[in-house]
Formats: structure tokens, sequence, C-alpha cells
């Protein structure tokens, strides 16, 4: 005699009433899924959670409680509760929030019914379910380089070069020796992965590290010799 197994059991928290009717409308038909409860924001989705549905829907933007840090509390109980997130906002930061957070899903609103069940089944078993947008934008902030954060000593440092001053200059501006300033200096170019002024300074601007200046008062100052 074949195995019988339990329905699914999800609880579908959004603020909007007609968009949690047409989620609970979508599964209804599905017959290893059973809907056990609706929440209109975050902080009653914790209470539903205390029943131990295999699943929670939730959207992101709910008043009282958003979807985040309701997240992050389901995932946190000990109901075992995983987090699917559906919503129609799919920015970085959003992405970011929801992941960290401990969602082990992203999907957008665009979903189809069979995508939408099959996401279910595949976060009940633990497993990472994201909408082909909601990847693209998580592999493209994977391989965004990690941010540089210059000392206030390198900034300094930097900021005299660009201001077209030599190595001497720099030390006698900032009260510091010569070999400092190098020294300063090299830990810029290993952090800016450059390899001389010029372009020390260029890289600084382009990020941000370093406030636009006027253009240096001699041109050998900033030259392409290593610090």
């Amino acid at each position: 005699m074949p195995e019988v197994h339990e329905p699914l059991r999800i609880v579908v928290v959004d603020d909007h009433t007609v968009m949690r009717a047409g989620v609970v409308a979508l599964l209804a038909p599905v017959p290893d899924i059973s809907v056990v409860g609706e929440a209109g924001d975050g902080r009653e989705a914790l209470d539903l959670v205390e029943r131990a549905p295999d699943v929670a829907l939730v959207d992101l933007r709910m008043p009282v409680m958003d979807g985040v840090e309701a997240t992050a509390a389901i995932t946190a109980g000990p109901a075992g509760t995983r987090v699917l997130i559906l919503t129609t906002y799919d920015t970085d930061v959003e992405i970011e929030r929801a992941v960290e957070a401990g969602a082990v899903g992203y999907l957008l609103k665009d979903t189809t019914a069979d995508q939408l069940a099959e996401a279910v089944r595949a976060a009940a078993r633990g497993e990472t379910v994201l909408a082909p947008r909601v990847a693209e934008r998580l592999v493209a902030l994977m391989r965004r380089p990690a941010p540089v954060v210059l000392t206030a000593r390198e900034r300094d440092v930097l900021g005299a070069v660009a201001d077209g001053l030599s190595n001497a200059e720099i030390g006698r501006r900032l009260v510091i020796a010569e070999a400092t300033v190098k020294t300063h200096l090299l830990r810029v170019f290993a952090k800016l992965d450059v390899s001389d002024r010029t372009h020390a300074v260029v890289v600084a601007l382009e990020r941000g590290l370093l406030t636009r200046r006027e253009p240096p008062r001699r041109a050998g100052g900033a030259g392409t010799h290593p610090a």
C-alpha cells in the first residue's frame, strides 16, 4: 500500500487582503499543500507560526512588523518553519536583508501557480528558491568587489598626492617622516589594487574615497613613480 503523506501546511502573510486571497486561491487546488492560516502583518504571523506550519509565505513591506523582522523572528523560533518571501520588490537592499534574515527563498508576485507550488515544496525541504531576476541580482552582489576603507591618515596622504606634493612635502605638511608617507602610500596602493600615485588618486575619486580637488599645482608631484 503506498505511503500517504500529510499535505504541507503553510501560512500566508500579506497586508493586502486581495493578494492573500489570490495566493490562497492559487494553492487551493494543489492536493499536497494546505493553507492553514493567514496574517496581515508580521506580528500576526508570529502567532500563526506557533502552530508550526512547514512554510510561511511572507510579504516584505507590511505594517506593525515588516517581512524582514518577521522572517528573522520565525527562523529563530523553535517551530522550524521555513520562510519563503513573496513580494513585488526586487531591489538589492530588499534581497540582501531578506536572505540575511534567514529566508530560504525569494519569489516575485508574477510567479505562476505551478511555480509557487513547486517553490513551497522546495522550501519545505530546506532548498533555496529564487526567482530568476533575484538570482541574477544575488550573483551580481557576490561578484561586487569588497568595499575599500582608507584610514584618515591614508586619506590625508592621498589628498596631498592629489595636490601634487612630493613625499617630502607631504611629510612636512602632515608632520610625519618621509618613510611613513611611503608606507601609507604602499598600503593605499594595495587596497586600491594600483601600482602608482596617479592611478591611486583616480581610483579613489571614482569610488568616492577622496573629495574631488583642484588640479595638482605641478604635474610631477602626482606622477607614476611607485610611491
